[in-house]
């Protein structure tokens, strides 16, 4: 079977002086076009190092990223662009905070400009058109979030990469974010990657979940599978921790 989007042995190791750390180690992912795949573990387990790797934005030191079946390992994002666009944590700071909304989304697109379906795309996460003509500070934070996906659907990328994107904003701007996406998945066949520390957050949103630990990918399934019949102890931990939080 043919992956939109797939990593072979892939290995990262960052260097200091007292010790180097190897943040991804023979690492193997798929993901198949429709799909929504989340990436779950607590911090340094190398899963936002995985999403920067499928991007092009940190290169590995050894394995094969393809897209489509065609290599593009070393490949950098003025490349990978054309097809992955990263959606950042920080969707303040992802915009020009001397541009507007409608400049900063109408340079997005390789293609023609399009206004009108620019002003589509907004509808269908929510926003109105008239937020284009303001900049990223004059928004607010889930406004910002939503702009960012925005300007990776009208980019017409194939993937999206979401690097824990509800964990700055409030609860019900999470819950819009969240609804829009799967929202996405149904109405688009929108297929993206969602990394985050929250199981229980990727469990309502994603298809397949695959935990990461020290580096390694310890265990991935369908969600109900990883959830429900988890296998390793450290997929337990992070369903038990997750459950003490909804407490």
């Amino acid at each position: 079977m043919e992956h939109i989007l797939k990593g072979i042995n892939l290995n990262k190791t960052f260097g200091t002086k007292d010790r180097n750390i190897q943040a991804l180690k023979d690492v193997d992912f798929y993901i198949d076009e429709g799909e929504l795949l989340g990436i779950a573990g607590e911090s340094g387990s190398g899963k936002s190092t995985l999403l920067n790797v499928m991007s092009g934005l940190i290169r590995p030191d050894s394995g094969e990223l393809f897209y489509r079946e065609q290599e593009y390992t070393g490949k950098g994002p003025s490349q990978t662009g054309k097809f992955l666009q990263m959606i950042f944590q920080d969707a303040k700071n992802s915009f020009d905070p001397r541009f507007t909304m409608e400049r900063s989304l109408l340079e997005s697109r390789r293609k023609k400009t399009d206004r009108d379906a620019l002003c589509g795309i907004l509808k269908e996460v929510g926003l109105d058109e008239k937020l284009l003509k303001r900049k990223a500070s004059e928004l607010s934070g889930g406004q910002c979030q939503r702009m960012s996906i925005a300007r990776a659907l009208y980019s017409e990328a194939d993937i999206l990469l979401c690097d824990e994107i509800t964990s700055a904003l409030d609860v019900s701007s999470q819950a819009q974010v969240v609804g829009i996406l799967k929202r996405l998945n149904t109405e688009r066949k929108l297929t993206a990657v969602f990394v985050s520390h929250d199981i229980a957050l990727l469990s309502m949103l994603c298809s397949r979940i695959m935990v990461m630990k020290d580096g390694i990918e310890v265990e991935q399934g369908v969600v109900e599978d990883i959830v429900r019949r988890p296998k390793h102890e450290y997929t337990k931990l992070l369903i038990e921790s997750a459950r003490k939080q909804s407490l």
